[in-house]
């Protein structure tokens, strides 16, 4: 996937202010715009245009874009890195699935899974003069260790809010939260934070923070659900002869029996000893049969008499 540089695309520098961008998307729309324009691709340069524009218009999509794209060049690879979105708080208001597919799969790779829907409804009371209207939800995504999923626990949680300055330009206000994490969370579980998100109007109700919990990247488990996962390594002699091992987990150590006979990509089930729940979750082993090196004399003597004694063929077997 290519880099797009949204601000080349509107032929603005990257501190443009809010305005500077609406006139540069004017004036290229009176030029791109199909209907009237008689320039060459005009239609695919004004979806460019548009583009560019959505993003670039809106604090939140500007702020993120702003975060991620540091020393990308147009047109260089790109992957965003995972959880790049993590910490930044976005209003209710999102592009739903028709308004990405008009865009490029850059555009929906960033932007299509944010902003968590349209936003709250409004409840007016009273004719104009009583007017009320909740505030709207906010949503952010943030990554915790895989240890509280065991525990739970009470992390404070920096999160950045986009806003326009007087001047025009858009910064980032950061505020702190103590978020209590129950035990058990799951990934792609939403905690909802009563009142955190933008003031009501009229007096009414603010809206709420929906906290979307995912889990920092561990070389060793990978949950699902409640379910974790994890390669274990495992001796010849302990797959050949059966043995009982301890499994590291956030939550202590567990004992597991490893069956006579086992051998590499087998998978043991361990019930109730995934994430915590109700019910719990499991965890799921996938057996990896590591041999020792062959690095010293003795060691290759071994290996050496192993060869003549057995006779395995590894190539012929069904």
């Amino acid at each position: 996937m290519e880099f797009k540089d949204y601000y080349k695309i509107l032929g603005v520098p990257r501190d443009a202010t809010a305005d500077d961008i609406k006139k540069a998307f004017r004036k290229l729309a009176r030029k791109y715009h199909p209907d009237i324009s008689k320039e060459a691709g005009a239609e695919t340069r004004m979806q460019e245009i548009n583009e560019a524009n959505a993003v670039l218009s809106d604090p939140e999509k500007r702020a993120a874009y702003d975060q991620l794209g540091k020393g990308y060049q147009p047109g260089q690879e790109f992957r965003p890195p995972p959880d790049w979105d993590a910490g930044f708080e976005f209003s209710g208001r999102g592009f739903g699935g028709q308004e990405t597919a008009d865009f490029s799969d850059f555009f929906a790779e960033l932007f299509g899974g944010l902003g968590g829907g349209r936003g709250s409804p409004f409840h007016t009371r009273g004719g104009r003069a009583g007017y009320q209207a909740r505030g709207e939800d906010h949503h952010a995504k943030v990554v915790l260790d895989l240890a509280d999923a065991f525990t739970g626990a009470t992390r404070q949680v920096s999160l950045r809010a986009p806003e326009v300055d007087p001047q025009g330009h858009v910064v980032l206000k950061t505020r702190t939260l103590n978020v209590k994490i129950p035990k058990g969370v799951r990934e792609g579980q939403v905690i909802r934070l009563a009142g955190q998100g933008a003031p009501g109007a009229g007096g009414a109700a603010a809206g709420d923070l929906l906290l979307e919990i995912h889990f920092k990247q561990d070389s060793r488990l990978r949950a699902v659900g409640r379910d974790l996962y994890l390669t274990l390594p495992v001796a010849p002699w302990e797959a050949a002869l059966g043995a009982v091992v301890a499994v590291e987990l956030p939550g202590g150590a567990v004992k597991v029996r490893i069956p006579e006979g086992a051998q590499s990509g087998k998978q043991l089930r361990v019930r109730g000893k995934g994430i915590p729940g109700e019910p719990p979750g499991d965890l799921l082993l996938d057996l990896r049969v590591v041999l020792p090196p062959a690095d010293t004399p003795q060691a290759k003597a071994f290996y050496e008499s192993m060869a003549r004694e057995f006779a395995f063929d590894p190539r012929g077997r069904n």
